[in-house]
């Protein structure tokens, strides 16, 4: 039998405010545990929420920018449920009435084609604290530093029908909360995760199949692979004759396996019921329509730009736009390039500068070259000053800190190109006089030969010769 794979996703995403949703506790990373919870965030008696309206702001910017409704009247509800690191023993969220209601996101297959993904809701809810096992064999530490911290829920539709599309999706949510600025996306800190939904069904079929929901993800690999492992369990399970159970299982990354956490709950399992000391949310058409005017160009907007006034592929436009920080540092190059090569200056940071980048681990805000010296040196190719085998030499001493810029390098160690015609020349005719065999086979037809020619023109110039000039020389000579 042909199976189906629906997922649906549910990711979080953590408000980057400096205080907590419904608190003026800090919400800094990386403090001494419980040293971030107040007495609001802890649910102590006699203490009343407070709504943070910078919190509200941001799910508002991210309902314009997935062009969602937006609830006009949104209600706080109580998620009544316990868990050791929920200190109140619900969470404060939002249920029947969310703050951003339906919308949608385009996503790019690997084929090239878009799909379109449809977002059920997007709700404002506050965070739960830590459970912490490492180190305490055996025991459960509890932090509650993060209690509280601002969350938005953002839950797709279950449209995707693979695990590359789901990662798709996520990774698209994760370049725009960033090019919004509502999220850092650290997703190592935690301020990034993902549950996903997970079902099979006979191909052809219109009912979905029962799903199991796998519980905090907090890596792009990590959801592929818990993904398809799930997938996997399940076609297995009920070609055996078994039933998937509706459930909450956990990915184990290390022995990749998915594993039963709980039964799923249902939501009236939860007691849903609005929080008595919280007002119902009213938005304000005037504050919608400036939250509007502080969006950023949206990253298909600006994808769509550079292939429409640049001229560049697809890929490399999708490529430049996946976050916010490397589509600014390559308009940064291009302006410092005067916009003379967008397709060269493209190319360069995709095959070059990312590629060293991932090599050493980094990302492109933490560039040893900045954008100024990359525009440096791409406008000396451009001009003929330098060929690209020696803008790789340059680069690597910028990427070391061996120079300043590409001219103070060009100057120090002389690389300056050779462009004059009769220095050239001079070249070509002692590499034709030194190499009569080869000259006897290329007149003869073997012309891949020229190749060996240009290279022992560019080694007699130590790699400074104009490789076109000598292309176009060579050719000439060796055809009279």
């Amino acid at each position: 039998m042909e199976w189906e794979v629906v997922i649906g996703l549910e990711i979080h995403a953590q408000l980057a405010t400096k205080s907590k949703i419904f608190s003026g506790a800090a919400t800094a990373y990386g403090a001494e545990p419980n040293t971030q919870a107040c007495a609001v965030d802890l649910g102590l008696p006699g203490v009343l929420p407070v709504l943070n309206q910078e919190a509200v702001k941001m799910a508002i910017k991210f309902g314009l920018a997935i062009d969602a409704e937006l609830t006009e009247r949104s209600v706080f509800a109580r998620k009544n449920y316990f868990y050791p690191d929920s200190p109140k023993g619900y969470q404060i969220s939002q249920f029947e009435l969310p703050i951003v209601g339906l919308g949608k996101l385009a996503i790019e297959l690997e084929d090239g084609t878009e799909k379109v993904i449809g977002v059920t809701r997007a709700h404002l809810e506050e965070d739960a604290g830590k459970s912490l096992h490492e180190d305490f064999h055996g025991q459960t530490g509890i932090d509650l530093n993060r209690a509280g911290t601002p969350l938005i829920e953002i839950v797709s539709e279950p449209d995707m029908r693979s695990a590359k599309e789901a990662v798709a999706y996520m990774k698209k949510i994760h370049s725009l909360v960033r090019y919004i600025e509502i999220c850092d996306g650290n997703m190592q800190e935690g301020s990034f995760r993902c549950d996903a939904n997970v079902s099979v069904r006979p191909v052809g079929q219109q009912e979905f199949g029962t799903r199991a929901e796998l519980k905090n993800i907090n890596s792009f690999r990590n959801v592929e692979r818990a993904i398809n492992i799930e997938v996997e369990r399940q076609i297995e399970l009920i070609e055996d004759g078994g039933t998937v159970v509706q459930e909450t299982r956990l990915y184990d990354a290390d022995k990749n396996e998915t594993r039963s956490m709980r039964s799923k709950e249902e939501a009236n399992d939860y007691r849903y019921f609005p929080d008595p000391d919280l007002l119902p949310l009213v938005l304000d058409k005037a504050m919608i329509e400036e939250i509007r005017a502080t969006l950023p160009e949206l990253p298909n907007a600006k994808r769509d730009r550079f292939i429409a006034d640049m001229g560049l592929s697809l890929y490399d436009a999708s490529v430049l736009t996946s976050s916010r920080e490397l589509a600014d540092y390559f308009e940064q190059v291009l302006v410092k390039t005067d916009h003379q090569d967008p397709k060269l200056c493209a190319n360069w940071i995709i095959t070059t500068l990312l590629g060293a980048l991932n090599k050493a681990s980094l990302e492109i805000d933490q560039s040893p070259i900045s954008a100024d010296q990359l525009g440096g040196l791409l406008l000396r190719i451009s001009d003929n000053t330098i060929s690209g085998k020696i803008a790789k030499t340059i680069f690597e001493a910028l990427w070391n800190g061996d120079g300043k810029d590409a001219d103070s390098i060009i100057e120090v160690k002389g690389l300056k190109q050779v462009t004059d015609t009769g220095a050239i020349e001079a070249l070509v005719d002692e590499v034709i006089a030194n190499n009569p065999g080869q000259v006897e086979q290329f007149k003869a037809g073997k012309e891949q030969l020229l190749g060996f020619f240009v290279g022992q023109v560019m080694q007699a110039s130590r790699g400074k010769a104009n490789p076109a000039q000598v292309n176009e020389l060579l050719k000439a000579k060796l055809s009279s």
